[in-house]
């Protein structure tokens, strides 16, 4: 693991000397010099990071090396700081002469010169002491993979999903008849599934309850997640959100993001206190016949707290499905052991198949032909994993990396990580050998993912996003760093280090999960190297230094600044899953332990957050990510100054952003949709010079409310745009410039356009001003509305994802129009008045489609014969006027899903659904 930290330093402080060859001086000897070392000594550690972990001697010179690596990344970033500070005193002090400014830098020159030149004679000496205490000779013990780049998506096997690990059937069908069961009263019944960890207690509960029969049989449902971070509130919030509003998962899916009465009765319910929610639960539940799954319950507490909440008497049928490694639990939750399904560890035979099926997908055959010795060794390995599935999949995707040799095979099976096994339910060994089989930049990767609350599932892009801006991705000739960072992603899904939790239409990766056994074993991992901290409890007292810090529960009453109060702390990077984290008083407090800050992501921020003037002072600063309920984030001007911020992200919180965001020339995504940028006024523009979205060139993601940044081509020099998000675009900025730009920008995947509603012509050309202008804007002199001037996305090869929302009256007839690998469509406020049936069902790749708000206007919708031959799912939202949906047989023979919504004039489903035996969900 220090190898890591020393790389990732080395390649930083090669590209600051790159970048900052001025700023650094004569004391550039110096720190190449520091470079030189740490590129040694990450070479060294390649050799023996393994080794620290039954070695004290070793982990003890380790630590070492690992200590005097963040303390020169302490003094650059300090002086880099410094720098910055002097810098922006002097531009307020113009007049004085260069030789003044010269003589006012020379203090920080020395004192850069004296703190690092200790520093290499300290690092000299840890490496003299590899002879003096004998690990000189220390060979390499790390893994065979360690000097192996990730290989590239398209040569990655095939990843066995979780449903297909754990031979589940036989458990499926008796908890299903357990779940389905009729009772004599009408009182709820309590399932609990009882096994070991990793046994398979998660992927038996959701393949029963994803099943289509179960689905229909219940009136609502509700999934949560446990743990043994249990806090009653925030699971009685969980389920009566999906209980009470079914559709609200698929209303973000869709990203309908309008404010509606529901949105109201919601946020009425965020703010219920504990025994109001439970009481307001207990009262909706009461008249339905619900289920709802708790997964990893730990404790009896936990049902004793729950229970009352979850009525028994309810509808007949009513169920509750528990999960947990504890019997006494199940016994005690449970009125009937003959509602309590328990499972078994995996034989021999069970065991070697599924090992099988993982360490050789992908190679071309089920029934892999091993020699006679290779077979040996292999069931000798499986053996060891005591019929776990969850050790057999991670060592068989261990054993996916490497050869198919006796000498490989070999040395995973004396690996001395088996001796961590205590007991006949662990698994420690077996995951460690994983862990220590990974390259440095993957175990960072792994790490980090334990940062995450137990259970939760971690949103792909985010995760990314979080993984560059610590610099654990290393670069790749001249691939995206994104993109290897998914790489990244796919190989620790692969090994199964992580778990894939849900896909995008296109197969990429949209959340995972983490096994907690396997994020038990990352935060050990972490803390051990001092990676990173979890405060759990508030009174907890902190190591003297802190790199990474992670709160996952409310401080209460007390304050962050208190807890480092007494700490020496760096941070790098502070990362809350609670929230109040930093009250307002708190930013000055904090100052000292944040100044060298990289990574600040609040989340669960409620109401208004005000971040500090002085913000900009954190010019390490490169992720920036504020979430929260609906609340109002301020940012101030000094924003501009991050000059660093690689990621600012906040998701659906209102804003209005300084123009100086358009400073920021290492943006690589920024995402705030219901964000405006402030307009730079001519003042400004004299004294300050021009500044424009056409100077963010890096920027891969965008997401904004439209404004008068979008006037000009400065959109269409965004090449590089991956994701474009644009909402509230008003007619007076769609200029033929604007689509233009839209064509122009051929790497997009992923296009999100809102429009404002459209103007009659007398109001429209009111609003424009001079002859140019009217002839920029098409009119639909017929109907005497705003006609959207898209132009054809035949040249879009990527974009897979479109929404439109705004008056469009009538679709392009020519399938040259539409992206050719479209996968998913949503039309919102349309207003067509034509049959969108008719064009769509050519689309030859649609998976989805969704219509939504009037975005039909007609009375008669048909599917035709032969049509959406690849449409799996169809949602119909609020389209007031339809009256009847007709499907002709052999059409949409793939359809999966179908969801009719709020069109009010619909009396009956159409009677070729009947035909349709791939349907598995269908909601109205």
């Amino acid at each position: 693991m220090a190898e890591g930290t020393v790389t990732f330093f080395a390649e930083k402080l090669s590209n600051l000397i790159l970048q900052e060859a001025s700023v650094f001086g004569e004391v550039e000897g110096q720190i190449k010099l520091l470079r030189n070392e740490l590129e040694l000594m990450g070479l060294f550690l390649r050799d023996v990071d393994s080794k620290r972990v039954y070695e004290e001697r070793v982990k003890a010179w380790v630590n070492q090396l690992r200590s005097a690596t963040h303390e020169a990344e302490d003094v650059i970033d300090e002086f880099i700081l410094n720098m910055d500070h002097r810098k922006r005193r002097l531009n307020t002090l113009k007049f004085l002469p260069t030789c003044v400014g010269m003589v006012d830098k020379l203090p920080f020159i020395h004192q850069l010169d004296s703190r690092v030149k200790d520093i290499n004679a300290m690092i000299g000496a840890i490496m003299a002491n590899r002879s003096k205490y004998g690990l000189e000779d220390l060979t390499a013990s790390s893994s065979s993979t360690a000097d192996q780049a990730v290989s590239h998506k398209e040569k990655r096997a095939p990843v066995v999903e979780e449903s297909e690990v754990v031979e589940i059937i036989d458990g499926a069908k008796k908890v299903k008849q357990m779940l389905m069961m009729k009772v004599k009263t009408s009182t709820r019944s309590v399932v609990s599934i009882v096994g070991m960890g990793g046994l398979g207690k998660t992927t038996l509960a959701k393949n029963v309850y994803n099943q289509r029969d179960v689905q229909g049989h219940f009136d609502c449902k509700a999934w949560v997640y446990v743990s043994q971070e249990f806090r009653a509130r925030e699971i009685l919030l969980d389920i009566a959100r999906h209980v009470m509003f079914p559709d609200d998962e698929e209303k973000r899916k869709l990203e309908e993001i309008r404010e509606t009465p529901i949105d109201e009765e919601k946020r009425k319910l965020e703010e219920m206190r504990e025994n109001e929610l439970g009481e307001k639960l207990c009262k909706f539940l009461g008249e339905k016949k619900y289920l709802v799954v708790m997964d990893d319950v730990w404790s009896r507490e936990v049902w004793n707290s729950l229970r009352l909440y979850l009525p028994e008497e309810a509808k007949d049928g009513s169920k509750v499905l528990i999960t947990t490694r504890n019997q006494e639990i199940a016994l005690h939750a449970t009125s009937s052991e003959a509602f309590i399904y328990e499972l078994r560890i995996m034989n021999e035979d069970e065991s070697w198949q599924l090992f099988l099926k993982k360490a050789f997908r992908g190679t071309g055959t089920t029934t892999p032909t091993l020699t006679t010795e290779l077979e040996d060794l292999g069931k000798k390995i499986v053996t060891k994993c005591k019929g776990l599935p969850l050790a057999i999949v991670v060592l068989g995707g261990l054993l996916s990396t490497k050869e198919m040799t006796k000498e490989s095979w070999e040395k995973v099976l004396l690996s001395r990580e088996w001796h961590l096994d205590q007991g006949p339910e662990s698994c420690t060994g077996i995951l460690a050998l994983s862990y220590n089989d990974l390259p440095y930049y993957l175990k960072s990767c792994f790490l980090y993912c334990g940062i995450f609350p137990e259970d939760y599932e971690i949103e792909a892009w985010h995760l990314i996003k979080l993984w560059l801006a610590e610099g654990f991705i290393q670069r790749r000739g001249k691939e995206r760093l994104e993109d290897i960072a998914e790489d990244y992603m796919h190989e620790l899904i692969h090994r199964s280090l992580i778990q894939v939790a849900e896909r995008r239409l296109n197969g990429r990766v949209q959340s995972c999960r983490m096994h907690d056994l396997l994020r038990d074993l990352a935060v050990s991992q972490a803390k051990d190297a001092n990676f990173f901290e979890v405060h759990k409890n508030m009174d907890s007292t902190f190591p003297i230094s802190i790199r990474r810090l992670v709160i996952h529960q409310d401080l209460i009453n007390h304050d962050i600044s208190e807890c480092l109060h007494n700490s020496s702390s760096r941070l790098r990077s502070l990362v809350s899953f609670s929230g109040s984290t930093i009250g307002k008083k708190s930013w000055g407090s904090l100052q000292e332990h944040i100044k060298l800050l990289t990574v600040l992501n609040l989340e669960e921020e409620v109401g208004g957050h005000v971040l500090p003037g002085d913000i900009g002072q954190l010019i390490h600063l490169k992720f920036l990510c504020i979430k929260g309920f609906r609340s109002h984030v301020k940012l101030p001007s000094s924003i501009g100054r991050l000059v660093n911020l690689q990621s600012l992200d906040l998701e659906g919180n209102e804003c209005n952003i300084p123009h100086s965001i358009w400073k920021l020339k290492k943006l690589r995504h920024l995402e705030c949709w219901k964000c405006k940028v402030l307009s730079q006024s001519q003042i400004n523009k004299c004294v300050n010079g021009y500044l424009g979205v056409e100077q963010l060139t890096n920027l891969q993601t965008l997401a904004l409310n439209g404004g008068s940044w979008l006037e000009g081509d400065g959109l269409g020099q965004l090449t590089q745009l991956k994701r474009l998000a644009l909402s509230e675009c008003s007619p007076s900025y769609l200029k033929t410039e604007f689509f233009e730009s839209i064509v122009k920008l051929t790497v997009l995947e992923i296009l999100n356009l809102s429009f404002t509603k459209g103007h009659t012509k007398k109001t429209l050309v009111n609003r424009l001003g001079s002859v140019q202008e009217k002839k920029n804007v098409a009119i639909d002199h017929h109907n005497k509305t705003l006609l959207l001037r898209l132009m054809p996305f035949s040249h879009h090869a990527y974009l897979h994802y479109l929404s439109l929302s705004g008056m469009l009256e009538k679709l392009p007839e020519q399938i040259e129009f539409y992206p050719p690998k479209l996968l998913e469509l949503k039309l919102w406020e349309c207003k067509l008045t034509n049959d969108p049936m008719m064009i769509l069902k050519k689309l030859p790749s649609l998976r989805v489609l969704v219509l939504g708000l009037n975005a039909y206007v007609g009375e008669k919708m048909v599917c035709s014969s032969g049509g959406f031959l690849q449409l799996e799912r169809l949602d119909l939202y609020k389209l007031h006027e339809l009256e009847e949906l007709i499907v002709e047989r052999g059409a949409m023979g793939s359809l999966k899903t179908l969801q009719i919504h709020y069109c009010d004039k619909m009396e009956k489903l159409p009677y070729g659904l009947l035909e349709q035996t791939n349907l598995e969900k269908l909601s109205l």
